[in-house]
Formats: structure tokens, sequence, C-alpha cells
């Protein structure tokens, strides 16, 4: 019943205001959002970011690999999955610490640890900003909220559901305020203001400020939107040390409208040194209203919003552990659907209607209204990277400017703080305690968001800087030289110009001359010289401890008339080379490519139409973490009971290999005038 009743929550909502707690006031606003206490003082806390020069300076750039999108046990979902490491945690594993993995045992010991291979050079930890109040009082025995209905909820709720009590409730309506908080005033501001300082500390504590640069710091939350189940979570990202004196959440801003709104109100527009992005996550969760070009009242965007969008949202996260949000497969009906079968990549929603061997009882459509993506429903393939940008180049023909000319990155949305941690061979799933045993992993349950088999260790962002600071860092994401990966550290370049030389690859000056004659990825190519086509150069590096690469493409975008289009094109190595992989043994076998270079002329340039390009590196075939766990646990599939709980290993529908890739952020062109 308890799994009935949240559905129909997510479904269509949950009506009536939640009773009030013994000892508070029955007539209290239940309209005022939780964070929203009156305090004292100015919006922003401003705090120098003094710093040595780096040492290493590299005015070509230097590629660094991190993870901006990791939770903690402060976050309301994490806590729940067992995870207990906290924020400064986080940042000692990506330094190459061992971390403590749930569950633990009687004692208080981890069952489980897990130590990242290499480093990462940069970090974010992006906790859910919704409920950090609520938590820590939920989770300290001697709070005096301790044992109040909405804690007690929480502390007896499902997570596999996932089902986190009256905060569940909290979430579907923003505009309420939790029991808790009513019952005991001032005390969710205090606990939230708390939780808020421990964060920057932790951040401020292994911010790298001397002149080696080894590792840097942001400090960020997520504002977790989920209106009606639909996925719009951003995550916000910070430039340095002054940040609001309350994070904005999804209590406090209920749409992604208002949030940039109240950004703009507690940070941007204060006239302090406060900087910060907004990058959007998990569009393949969208329900079709991740990115919708209307403001909160129905108008369609103007240019002027257009415009405040590009400047506030310069990045979108196109991979992470619930899946690739690139584009669709064929399947579904919809003009923005890609006739590339390499959509297909750890795709979150398998089952689409249309595809062959789809399950008409259970497949996802395509969103029409309001989708609910949370409980599996429909999609939306303007909410994917390659339909958003896309709808970018009709916007921009409507009202002048591109709302969603975006670059790309990838992350983890780990939940165990696990930072950086997607190797495939030690996967040790993204929800605690509800899933360290491999038969919870390789599970599909209804329902279920956060863990499963449709689930990967994740991805990392890249960024080209001349140095590993904030300042460098930040300023590369702003102007989207960047790229994602589903895992390995590939390095890829990608740049466009009008005359680049067609030996550029064996020039020793290439990048000197890719940077003078062109732009990097993220970029817009400058006025079009006479009867000139852009040429392309590309280049990527393997990953030393990954596999070989395959091939890389260019893919293309346009606007035709009234409608987009777009095309994949072969551009270097070798699609055909034969590469697989021995599923018994994991053993890679067949040839593949260290390196690959090439310039590239669009043999379809049209000068009149706006279009977009953007890479994808693929590397062989190697085992899906999936096919790992099974190989552990000894399965046969020739004498497997119908019973066994790894009985997942055999389904003919789950993939056990992996071509795991890199996605270059877009480089655009549109015509004069």
């Amino acid at each position: 019943m308890r799994r009935l009743a949240l559905a129909l929550c997510l479904l269509v909502g949950c009506d009536g205001e939640a009773p009030t707690d013994a000892g508070a006031d029955a007539g209290a606003d239940a309209a005022t959002p939780d964070a929203a206490v009156a305090d004292a003082g100015p919006p922003v806390i401003v705090l120098p970011d003094d710093r040595e020069d780096c040492a290493e300076q590299n005015p070509l750039r230097n590629p660094y690999f991190g993870d901006l999108h990791v939770h903690t046990a402060v976050s309301f979902d994490a806590n729940r999955y067992g995870t207990r490491s906290r924020p400064r945690d986080v940042y000692r594993f990506a330094r190459g610490e061992t971390l403590d993995l749930p569950p633990y045992d009687d004692a208080g010991n981890a069952t489980r640890t897990r130590t990242l291979d290499r480093p990462l050079d940069f970090a974010a930890v992006t906790d859910h900003a919704e409920f950090f109040g609520q938590i820590d009082i939920c989770t300290d025995p001697t709070s005096p909220g301790y044992d109040s209905a909405t804690c007690s909820s929480y502390r007896a709720g499902d997570p596999a559901l996932p089902d986190w009590g009256e905060l569940t409730t909290l979430l579907l309506m923003p505009t309420m305020t939790a029991r808790v908080c009513r019952a005991n005033p001032g005390l969710c501001a205090e606990r939230a203001g708390a939780v808020w300082q421990e964060i920057q500390d932790a951040a401020e504590e292994f911010q790298d400020r001397t002149s080696s640069c080894q590792f840097t710091t942001f400090v960020g939350y997520e504002w977790s939107g989920n209106p009606g189940g639909v996925s719009l979570h951003r995550n916000v990202i910070f430039r340095g040390r002054s940040v609001p004196r309350v994070p904005v959440s999804y209590l406090d801003a209920p749409s992604p409208d208002e949030l940039h709104r109240r950004l703009e109100a507690t940070c941007l527009d204060t006239g302090t040194p406060c900087d910060l992005l907004s990058i959007p996550h998990n569009g393949n969760l969208g329900g079709g209203r991740m990115f919708v070009p209307a403001a909160d009242d129905g108008e369609p965007f103007d240019r002027a919003a257009a415009e405040r969008r590009a400047r506030l949202e310069p990045l979108i996260e196109i991979y992470q552990h619930k899946g690739s949000s690139e584009c669709l497969p064929p399947g579904l009906d919809d003009p923005l659907v890609s006739e590339d079968e390499l959509c297909r990549f750890e795709m979150y929603h398998p089952n689409l209607c249309g595809s062959p061997g789809a399950d008409p009882a259970a497949c996802a459509d395509v969103c029409e209204g309001a989708g609910v993506s949370f409980l599996g429903g429909c999609v939306g393939p303007g909410d994917f990277a390659r339909g958003l940008l896309r709808n970018g180049l009709s916007e921009q023909a409507r009202v002048g400017a591109n709302p969603w000319r975006v670059g790309f990155i990838g992350s983890t949305d780990t939940h165990i703080a696990a930072a950086g941690g997607v190797d495939e061979p030690t996967y040790p799933g993204h929800a605690g305690e509800t899933e360290d045993e491999p038969e919870e992993r390789l599970a599909l349950p209804p329902g279920a968001l956060t863990y499963g088999r449709t689930g990967s260790p994740g991805g990392l962002a890249v960024v080209w800087a001349e140095e590993n600071s904030r300042e460098a860092l930040f300023d590369a994401m702003r102007r989207r030289e960047t790229y994602a990966t589903s895992g390995p550290r590939i390095i890829a370049r990608f740049f466009a110009g009008w005359g680049y030389p067609a030996d550029l690859c064996d020039r020793a000056d290439q990048l000197t001359l890719a940077y003078a004659d062109g732009v990097p990825m993220g970029g817009e190519l400058p006025d079009r010289p006479a009867d000139a086509a852009p040429v392309f150069f590309l280049s990527a590096l393997r990953d030393a401890l990954g596999a070989p690469l395959q091939r890389i493409q260019i893919v293309k975008g346009w606007l035709d008339g009234a409608e987009t289009r777009e095309q994949v094109y072969e551009v270097g190595g070798d699609p055909s080379n034969g590469a697989t992989v021995d599923e018994a043994t994991c053993t890679p076998m067949g040839a593949g490519f260290d390196t690959l270079c090439e310039t590239w002329t669009d043999p379809d340039f049209d000068a009149s139409v706006p279009a977009f390009w953007y890479a994808r590196v693929i590397e062989n075939p190697t085992c899906r973490w999936s096919r790992v766990a099974c190989n552990a646990a000894g399965v046969d599939c020739a004498t497997i009971s119908d019973t066994d709980p790894l009985r997942d290993c055999c389904d003919p529908n789950v993939s056990h290999t992996i071509q795991e890739r890199a996605w270059t952020s877009p480089i655009w062109y549109v015509p004069a005038g």
C-alpha cells in the first residue's frame, strides 16, 4: 500500500496539509518555505579568495578531470541509503585517500571501502539544499525535534521506493513547511545554516592555495526541482568563497525560472564577488519539461529571456550514474528522435515504445503535457542534449538569441560520497546499503529512480584551462571549453576555423594555430570569409588505463527552414575494426588506436543556415560493471534456476558490454545578420 500511495502522490500530487505536531501552532503559516526564515544581515557572505600564483601555467591549456555532482550524508536520500561520509570525506577521497562505504556493522565499522586509482584535479560537493536543517535534526538524537512526526516518518521510510516520509510530500508541495520546523521556530534555519557552513568549510580546507595548485574545490549544492515527479534538478556551482548566506532550494524557488531570479537577487546582482553557474542534469528524466522556452506564466521567451538562460546555464550534464542524456534512438515518433544507433548507449529508459522487442505494457513514450519520469513514465526528446541543441537553433531563429548554447560535462551523482569513482569493474552501486549486494545492483525495482541495473558508475567533467585554480576552471566552464566522458580519462580536443591547413595534425605548432585561427569547443565561429567552409581539427588520446580508441565522429545539427536536421559523420578510426571482448573473462580482443587526429571539412556546409557540431570519441568494447559482477558471482546461465536472485545476469535485454566514450562541447555557426 505504501508503494501505491507514493506512486499516486508522485503522479497526481498530494492534497491537503499534513497534520501538526503536538506543541506546534496549528494556525502556523503552511505556505512559508522551510528556509525562508527572517534573518538579519546581507544576502552574501563575502570572503577573500587570495592564493599563490600557480607554478604551472599553460597558455594552450591543460585538461583537468573532476566531478561536480557528489552527495554525502547531508543529503536527505544519501543519508537514508546509509551513507555516513561528510563533505570533508569527499575531498579526502578525491585526493586519493580511502573512503568508507555502507553498510556499517553493529560496531559502526564500514563493511566496504574504496580508493581511486587516480586522484581528481577538482571536485564539488553538491548536496540537496532541500532539508539541510531537517536531516541534521532527524539524525541527531540530542536534537529537540528528533522524535517529531517529521523525523520519525523520515527514518521509517523505505528508501528503495524512494520514500522519505513527510519529506516526500514536501518535495511535491514545496510551499508547505515541515512540521518539525513549525513546532520549533528557528531550529531548522539554525541547523541548515550550520550544514551550509560545514560545506563551505570543507571546500576551503581542501582548496590548494599554494603554488602547486594540485587540487581545486568548489562550493556548491543541488536545487532538486521535482514538480509532479519530473526531475528538473540543477547543480549550482560558485566561482569562489563569496556565496549566499542561505542557498536557494526548491522549497524557496519551485521552478527553474524562479530559481534563476533568486540566484540573481541573492548573488549575481548584489554588487559583490558572488558568481555562479546553474547546471541542469538528467534531462533523460525531465518528462518533457526540463527545457521549455517559456516563463512561469507561460509566456514564450523573448530575446532577453533567451540571453538570460544562456548566461546562467552555459553547461549541461550529459552523463552520470542515471545514464546518458545525449540523444534518443529510433523507436519513438518525434522529429527530434535520432536515427543514430549509438544513442542506445546506457539508456535509463531502454524500453522505448516502438523499439524492437519493446514491451507495450511498460514502454516509455514521448511525453505529452506533464510527463512523470520519476516512475519511468515518458521521455522528452527535447530534454536530451541533441534535441536541446536543435531546439536552440529554432529559438535563435525565432527571437534572435539561443537560450541553449550549452557545453557538456559529465559527473557521477554518487550518493555514497565517492567522487570520481567511475571504474566499471569496482562499481559498488550508488545507493549505499540498498544495493551493496550484486543481486540488488542487478535488479530492476519498479518505480526506483536511484539504483538497479540501468545505472552506471557515472562520468567525469573535463575542463581545458591554463591552470588548476577556481578562477581558471570556472572561466573555462563559462566559455564552455569543457567535455564529458562516461568514465575514462580520454583526452579530446575539438576546434573549428575557416582556414586550417590539411596537415595540422602533423605540425608541432598545431595548438597555437588552432587557437589563433579558430575557436575551441564551446565557441562560435566568427564571420565567414567569402566562399569558405569550416574546417574542424579534432584529436583524441586514449586513457592509459582504459581501452584503445575505435573511432571519432562529428555530430552536426542545422536549421532547415522551419525544421531542424542532424547527421553523424565518421571522421577517423575504424568502426569496423572487429574489436570485441570475451565476456567470460572480460579480455578485450582486436586492434584499436592510442591516438586519433583528423582535419575535416563539412561536405554539406550551407553558409545560409545556422548549425552546430560536436565530436564523439568511442572506445573499443569492454565489460560493463554488470558482466564483471555476474562473473565474480560465478553465474552459469546454462544451469541457473529461475528463482536465483542473480537470474538477471542471464537476461538477454541487459547489455554486458560497453563502449565508453567522450562528448566534446559543440561549436556553433550563425550566419551574419
